[in-house]
């Protein structure tokens, strides 16, 4: 088991690849608190994890609050003695033109996604500190790297996630805790499906035009991305900080 005694905080885990990755890890031996504000979603995840043998616990969380990030953390440490990794996956999908978005669009996105992120790792690096280190894996994106159109503000979050990403490392170094980000194409989740309907398409629809983009004529499963994830958290990857892992079935190739 790669992830055997370890304690792990995993964001936007009540579905998706946040709970696929939850699963991942409590089959590789880690106690995993999930955080989310689906509590129906999260629950069901903590059940399902327990039934097959694992330890977890969820938390109703908004990662855009601070208090809510800083009362999560702590509730974690409380109640299995600290935290080694953490997974920033909750992510808030804005799409929009710069013209299109609007003020709250532009709060929204930044809030989850780059200043929850801030926030999550701020206060997990406290408590991996005390443990003389860990490992923070972000959520970032293809959209870190590409254009895309009417996808201002959603791109715009995830490159600021790469560079977070390598700011942290770059600082907790010397804490030996590393900071990595999986960079995913296109994953068949449900805020996949959602934004599909949002723009008129069904799923098939979705699934027809994303399928070409990809060197592997196909969408990925969120197990795919879990298992990236799971990589970089353990100590296979003990020497890899400051680094996007591309996930993309080869779309940024082209």
């Amino acid at each position: 088991m790669r992830l055997k005694g370890r304690i792990a905080l995993i964001t936007g885990s009540a579905s998706g690849i946040g709970r696929a990755t939850a699963k991942l890890f409590a089959e590789e031996g880690a106690k995993v608190a999930l955080a989310d504000l689906d509590r129906e979603g999260g629950k069901s995840a903590v059940e399902e994890i327990r039934r097959a043998g694992g330890q977890a616990l969820f938390r109703k969380t908004d990662v855009a609050s601070e208090k809510q990030i800083r009362a999560v953390v702590a509730a974690v440490a409380k109640e299995w003695g600290g935290l080694d990794i953490l997974v920033n996956n909750a992510a808030a999908f804005v799409f929009g033109t710069v013209e299109e978005a609007t003020e709250a669009d532009w709060d929204r996105v930044l809030g989850v996604n780059v200043k929850g992120y801030a926030f999550c790792a701020k206060y997990a690096a406290r408590e991996m500190r005390k443990r003389g280190g860990g490992s923070i894996v972000n959520l970032a994106s293809i959209s870190a790297f590409i254009a895309q159109p009417a996808f201002v503000p959603y791109n715009t979050s995830k490159g600021a996630v790469l560079q977070l990403t390598r700011c942290l490392a770059y600082d907790l170094a010397a804490d030996h805790i590393r900071v990595n980000c999986v960079c995913p194409g296109a994953i068949d989740t449900p805020a996949t499906m959602r934004h599909a309907r949002s723009v008129g398409l069904t799923k098939e629809e979705l699934v027809n035009q994303l399928k070409p983009m990809h060197l592997i004529k196909r969408m990925a499963d969120p197990r795919e991305v879990a298992h990236a994830i799971l990589f970089l958290a353990s100590d296979e990857a003990s020497f890899i900080t400051a680094t996007p892992l591309m996930v993309d079935g080869g779309y940024t190739a082209h």
